[in-house]
């Protein structure tokens, strides 16, 4: 994979995933400090000229930096769920399509100590660069599963003890009304048409977030952070109840 812009390439570094860098003529102090880790890790730098970074890059922001990243290998649900440190606090992606909104909730998952996403690989955004700079590093440090059908992903979150809990805007429970202490999985649904109707039936409990302004619904990344900071300030406050 690619990654390019500064912050999200240092982070890379510091999951110790890059296996090359490539620099342009800028010089600045944020890219020397690239620069440092990536001498101190043993990362091999390429010097090469800005028309490449704009080629490779797709004319993407990538401030004079590129970075080539191995993957972090594949995962599975139970993964997930048994590398968390505490009771799980993961994210399924059911369909969405823009690398943007995936990369946004990853930064979420990683600010708010999540433990992880489940993504389906079919009809769903790709892990790309787009993804990768809008997530601001957090591609690097958040562990990810991919899955071939949600629905049998939210069966075996069960079969862990995790409860699944899905986000629609017409939901009759509030978010905030839900136990976020014990072991849980945000459902989100995709941009356009939301969840689809089998993986919302696998749901444990369906639940919404209140609007009272004059637009209807929150983008999904929003709705991922709303929710999964609700469940830190409710960790905050109560003792673990499931591992």
């Amino acid at each position: 994979m690619i990654v390019y812009g500064v912050h999200p390439v240092f982070e890379a570094l510091r999951a110790g995933r890059v296996k090359r860098l490539k620099v342009g003529a800028r010089s600045d102090a944020r890219l020397n400090e690239v620069l440092a880790l990536a001498a101190r890790r043993g990362v091999p730098v390429v010097r090469v000229e800005p028309e490449l970074l704009d080629r490779e890059s797709r004319r993407g922001v990538h401030q004079g930096v590129l970075a080539e990243v191995a993957d972090a290998g594949s995962r599975s649900v139970a993964d997930l769920v048994r590398g968390a440190s505490g009771p799980p606090l993961l994210v399924v992606l059911d369909g969405i399509e823009d690398p943007q909104n995936v990369g946004a909730i990853l930064r979420s998952i990683d600010a708010s100590g999540g433990h992880g996403v489940i993504r389906q690989t079919r009809r769903a955004a790709t892990l790309d660069a787009a993804a990768a700079k809008a997530s601001a590093g957090a591609i690097a440090h958040v562990p990810i599963a991919s899955v071939v059908n949600v629905a049998r992903a939210l069966e075996e979150l069960k079969s862990l003890g995790v409860w699944t809990v899905a986000l629609a805007g017409e939901a009759s429970q509030t978010y905030d009304a839900v136990d976020l202490t014990l072991p849980t999985a945000i459902v989100l649904g995709s941009e356009g048409t939301g969840l689809r109707r089998l993986v919302r039936e696998r749901c444990d409990l369906v639940a919404a977030i209140p609007m009272t302004g004059h637009v209807g619904s929150l983008n999904v990344s929003v709705a991922a952070g709303v929710v999964l900071f609700e469940a830190v300030r409710q960790r905050r406050g109560a003792a673990p109840r499931g591992s």
